[in-house]
């Protein structure tokens, strides 16, 4: 008799359990992180309140946006730092040319809202996908890009008088450390002395309740351009030879860096010394880590390092270091109006050593990098240059 077939069954996908579809709880809050989402919640509601009370008072709604520009921000010489004006711009929905944006602002609001409650974060790309979608009953889309999404978001910041982090949101990182210092990042403990070749990629959000400072036997953060520059030092443990933290930006530094900065410099009481290239950007990569930003006024109570020092590269050290023609890029018409209009602020105004410096840069015709320093040797900038311009002071603040 034949045997009965006994072919098996493929393996179906076994039914999630009840445990597997339940939605996790958020992670919980710290004391100090719950109060601060509260605050911003309420802050939130406010705006949205001020809408529907309008509405349903047959007012048109309409909210208030400080105004973030030049002509709304002052230089306040006792405090050595940028500040905001109290200049504001409305947004109303029944105008025409601003309806736009009240929309975003108040879609945006709703979408921190949903990261407060959700205790979850954000990042900019990340906000601006969350309020992309098309308009009902038309074909215009909520946001045409993402640079859109982020001033709307930036807006919402001082309309909310929020912080960013406040809001649940992050940048992508763009920074780098490395040095005698030990933090606690998310209740994870780093040991920044071991970190390797590519070293610890500094967070957007550095706030007190995600970093915390451990150990440090630093004397001084030397804060770098670029991560090519940073590299050298870090390869020659610079940080190690003179008990250091070593940063980098990636150029312009992002606000996690210049946050980080500013509590390494205010909580552990470390000079910042800045090593950038002698050009209009790195002169005003040094004046936004010192003084602020015009569009980021509001904010330079904790990110602008009134004390922090330039301490290179200079227009004098073409001559003093015997550089050759190889290393000069010639000035464009584009340089030379940067330059006379960071000559032209009120904080470089008075200095006699900043004013001398960039009128000797203009009348050379060329800037250098700090790269240019590996003409002389390839470690140059880390045996002599930088340990001869701090053992006489040789900087300009």
């Amino acid at each position: 008799m034949a045997k009965k077939s006994t072919t098996k069954k493929a393996p179906g996908r076994k039914k999630a359990s009840t445990a597997a579809r339940v939605r996790k709880p958020p992670p919980p809050r710290s004391a100090a992180a719950s109060a601060r989402d509260k605050k911003t919640a309420k802050r939130i509601e406010t705006l949205a309140s001020g809408v529907v009370k309008s509405a349903l008072g047959g007012r048109e709604p309409k909210i208030e946006i400080p105004t973030r520009s030049l002509s709304n921000t002052s230089w306040n010489k006792s405090r050595r730092i940028l500040q905001m004006g109290s200049a504001s711009q409305e947004r109303q929905l029944f105008n025409l040319g601003q309806a736009k944006k009240f929309m975003q602002t108040m879609l945006q609001a709703q979408g921190v809202e949903e990261l407060i409650e959700a205790n979850k974060t954000l990042s900019l790309r990340g906000m601006f996908y969350k309020g992309l979608h098309t308009i009902a009953g038309t074909k215009e889309k909520t946001f045409a890009d993402q640079s859109e999404s982020d001033t709307v978001l930036e807006d919402l910041e001082v309309g909310l008088g929020s912080l960013r982090e406040e809001l649940h949101i992050f940048a992508k990182k763009a920074g780098t450390m490395v040095g005698n210092i030990t933090i606690i990042d998310s209740g994870d403990e780093i040991n920044c002395r071991k970190m390797g070749s590519g070293g610890y990629a500094i967070p957007s959000i550095v706030e007190p309740d995600v970093i915390q400072f451990k150990k440090c036997e630093a004397d001084f953060i030397l804060h770098v351009e670029k991560n090519t520059v940073w590299s050298r030092f870090n390869e020659d443990r610079f940080w190690e030879t003179h008990n250091c933290i070593l940063t980098e930006g990636g150029g312009q530094p992002p606000r996690g860096v210049r946050r980080l900065l500013h509590r390494l410099h205010n909580e552990l009481k470390l000079p910042v010394y800045c090593l950038l290239d002698c050009d209009p950007w790195g002169h005003y990569i040094y004046s936004v880590i010192k003084q602020g930003s015009i569009s980021l006024a509001f904010e330079s109570e904790r990110l602008a390092i009134p004390e922090a020092k330039y301490l290179g590269i200079r227009a004098i050290d073409y001559d003093r270091c015997g550089l050759t023609d190889d290393v000069q890029i010639d000035l464009n018409d584009r340089d030379i109006t940067r330059a006379k209009q960071i000559a032209d602020y009120p904080w470089f105004q008075g200095h006699k050593g900043w004013q001398k410096e960039i009128k000797t840069m203009l009348a050379s015709g060329f800037k250098m990098e700090v790269e240019s320093l590996i003409t002389k040797d390839i470690s140059y900038v880390t045996e002599v240059y930088v340990p001869e311009r701090l053992a006489a002071e040789d900087w300009l603040s």
